[in-house]
């Protein structure tokens, strides 16, 4: 059991990749749809490349969305919209209005005028309301006809015969006119403007519930295929007919009821396709890019932004499928790229593409468009820390999906009148959502503790607080620090390093010397030399603390890990030569372990670049009369021996790249000291 545990232990990274792996291929098979998946990709415009295809079973011919959107159409043509009417409106204005009468004529007028007015208001109101008044919100056809509810009964109606509020005047004018009663217009009119009421209201749940049912009614079918009937030959042209009912098979294939055993059957598909793929990632990842491998939180950063990106695929899908491109999915490549590099991103992007092109319509299309926008991302973007970058980048982005979606179109339609403009409204909210990377970077850098361009030119200020505490304490030590990161710039920038990266190792590389400056001899302004009354064993131990200290300081100030790794490896496991060299005039037999720094030994490019660049321009000041020959014959030995020591074995760097350094370093010293072509005499 003990050595069970043990064994546990030991492989414990090994054990978690196996799980975040597994995890990642469930999660994923989980979200996708767990239906059939149409064998056939259907050429619209083209031949069918296919054999035969016969049909597998009954199935319904569907009917275009074109000719459901004209049956719609029609019903909203002859639908008839619901009004209701109330009785009581009608009869309480009536018995206002015989009210207001015998107030407002007076008892002057002889009987037979107020029989006559009296009979006019009566006749007038019953008209006004035989099929009541309507205060007019949307104007319909005076010939439509409208459904009247009186009651529980509905009787249809034209609409020009129901009275507007709006022609209440006219209406009242030109029954005054008919009656012969212009003498009494003023008092007639203001009797009915201040008395009568609308009492005819549109029902738009009604109306809106009846065309609902009109529309249920509709068939989405045209006819039937039966099992065994030949669908399209070999070499025929898909289109009209054959082209619906390709579709509608595929339609009825996608979305039968599957039983419980071909649930399994599809789901353990699904999920040897989606091994495969994370597989395929995972062995690039430990082939080509070991340290990644080697780190469990780089490797979770990676397969989390794979299921980030399916994940929000699939809502969209389930939302609505034709926002699918609204997805921005090359922050994918862009994220990569920014904390790794540009073959990993391009690699996991395409991976990640594959994945989606299971769940996605017509997946040649989208992959195509999807893999271009990847390597158009990945060959674009540089310095992704410059705004203005980043937007020419994502402008790109959007051309080019626009130029691959123009061409697929015009290709199977044969004809520019068929783009959907609505299309590339979609692609330019898919590459504006991809301006969101930066913020995105950001939250990654706080969650998985990594360390992107953006940050790296933050912390590169030389008016950081640290950069200008070590430049108070230390002034020597920050002048050499900036000599020595504007080599490991130029170095890195001539084999292709990270010259960001290298720049900020080398300006907190020594950042440890703050705690014992004077000991150091950049920092010493008078002739006193502190290790005077040091031996040459403690003196080496207090050099050899400046690595230790330098550490402890930038995890106290949250410095990433990358920067720190340049402290670590700075001097590698190599000697404190000169105190060691002094030991051994009074002791030949020094251990030189007791003065070798505690390592690591530099483990990529820009901490190789950085050694480099540290001893030979410390060393440099060591040159009295300094000339061409002389500088070239220094770079050499100084290298040559951090190469003898086996120094950059860990590191990925060849021995091209090592000679290029030194070329660099050879100009630049030159530069430094200012000299001249010797001329002969």
């Amino acid at each position: 059991m003990k050595s069970f545990v043990n064994y546990l232990y030991k492989n414990q990274d090994l054990f978690y990749k196996v799980f975040l792996f597994l995890l990642t291929t469930f999660l994923i098979v989980y979200l996708f749809p767990k239906g059939g998946k149409f064998k056939y990709e259907i050429p619209k415009g083209k031949p069918w490349q296919y054999e035969n295809l016969y049909a597998p079973f009954d199935f319904a011919i569907l009917k275009t969305p074109e000719e459901i959107s004209a049956e719609k159409n029609k019903i909203n043509k002859t639908h008839i919209p619901y009004y209701d009417y109330n009785a009581d409106v009608a009869e309480g204005v009536k018995a206002a209005l015989e009210q207001e009468f015998t107030e407002l004529f007076p008892d002057t007028l002889s009987r037979q005028e107020t029989t006559k007015l009296r009979n006019f208001v009566n006749k007038t109101a019953n008209d006004i309301y035989e099929n009541g008044l309507l205060q007019e919100i949307v104007p319909l056809n005076p010939n439509q006809l409208i459904y009247l509810r009186k009651g529980n009964e509905a009787t249809e109606v034209a609409y020009q015969n129901v009275l507007k509020q709006t022609g209440l005047r006219d209406y009242l004018n030109k029954r005054i006119d008919q009656g012969g009663l212009q003498l009494f217009r003023e008092e007639l009119v203001g009797l009915f403007f201040d008395t009568v009421k609308p009492n005819v209201s549109y029902n738009e749940t009604l109306t809106k519930n009846d065309l609902e049912s009109k529309y249920n009614q509709i068939s989405y079918t045209r006819g039937s295929v039966e099992r065994g009937t030949i669908i399209v030959a070999k070499g025929e042209v898909v289109e009209g007919d054959k082209l619906q009912i390709l579709n509608s098979l595929k339609a009825e294939y996608e979305s039968q009821v599957w039983s419980k055993a071909n649930y399994y059957w599809v789901v353990l598909g699904y999920g040897m396709l989606v091994f495969l793929a994370l597989l395929m990632l995972m062995l690039f990842i430990r082939k080509y890019r070991y340290d990644i491998f080697q780190n469990n939180i780089k490797v979770t950063f990676v397969f989390f932004n794979v299921l980030l990106m399916v994940l929000l695929t699939t809502l969209i899908i389930k939302f609505n499928v034709q926002y699918v491109y609204v997805v921005p999915l090359c922050i994918l490549p862009l994220t990569i790229k920014g904390f790794f590099d540009s073959r990993l991103g391009l690699f996991t992007h395409v991976i990640t593409v594959l994945l989606l092109g299971f769940i996605v319509p017509d997946s040649y299309e989208y992959m195509f468009l999807q893999i271009i926008a990847g390597i158009v991302t990945i060959l674009t973007v540089s310095e992704l820390y410059k705004r203005a970058n980043l937007f020419i980048t994502v402008g790109q982005i959007t051309l080019v999906y626009i130029l691959s979606y123009f061409a697929f179109t015009i290709i199977q339609e044969g004809s520019i009148y068929e783009v959907e403009p609505e299309t590339f409204l979609m692609f330019l909210l898919g590459g504006l959502a991809t301006l969101f990377v930066q913020p995105l970077i950001y939250a990654y850098e706080k969650v998985f503790g990594l360390i992107s361009d953006m940050s790296l030119l933050e912390l590169s200020d030389t008016n950081s607080a640290l950069l200008k505490e070590l430049s108070d304490k230390a002034p020597g030590t920050f002048h050499h620090s900036l000599n020595v990161a504007n080599l490991a710039e130029a170095a890195s920038n001539e084999i292709g390093a990270n010259s960001m990266l290298a720049r900020v190792g080398a300006l907190y590389h020594d950042i440890g010397k703050m705690k014992n400056p004077t000991f150091f001899t950049e920092n010493q302004t008078t002739s006193v030399n502190s290790h005077d009354e040091l031996s040459p064993r403690e003196s080496a131990d207090i050099i050899i603390e400046h690595v230790i200290n330098g550490i402890e300081i930038a995890k106290k100030r949250n410095l990433p890990d990358r920067v720190i790794d340049f402290i670590r490896t700075h001097h590698g496991t190599t000697t404190v030569y000169y105190f060691l060299q002094k030991e051994k005039e009074v002791n030949e037999n020094v251990d030189p372990d007791d003065f070798r720094y505690p390592g690591p030994m530099p483990f990529s490019k820009e901490t190789a670049i950085l050694m480099m660049c540290d001893s030979v321009e410390a060393a440099s000041k060591s040159i009295k009369e300094p000339n061409a020959r002389l500088i070239d014959e220094f770079v050499e030995k100084i290298i040559n021996k951090q190469m003898e020591e086996g120094q950059f074995l860990n590191a990925d760097i060849t021995f091209m790249d090592i000679q290029q350094v030194k070329k660099v370093l050879k100009r630049k010293l030159k530069n430094i000291y200012h000299l001249r072509i010797e001329y002969p005499e």
